[in-house]
């Protein structure tokens, strides 16, 4: 039979590394920009996750991607994807 279970999409982010200082766990800061209800300014809020990095690949200030996952620990949900550029 031909018949293939699909997984859901999983949501992806992309963010830069704030810090790297634990052992494979990263906290990746993700911005996105959002228009106040009443005044109609542009407000840019930002959220961390903290990130599973099983090879330690990612630096602070390094642009990421990182996909939603299973929980790994009480604070991990998340799981590095790749490096899209690294830090200068």
């Amino acid at each position: 039979m031909a018949d293939t279970i699909e997984r859901n999409s999983r949501k992806e982010r992309q963010g830069i590394v704030v810090s790297a200082v634990q052992d494979k766990t990263i906290v990746v800061r993700i911005e996105r920009r959002t228009t106040h209800p009443l005044y109609g300014k542009t407000l840019t809020k930002s959220k961390r996750y903290h990130v599973h990095d099983e090879e330690n690949d990612a630096g602070v200030g390094d642009f990421v991607r990182i996909v939603e996952t299973r929980p790994i620990s009480k604070l991990k949900r998340w799981r590095l994807d790749s490096v899209v550029e690294r830090a200068k």
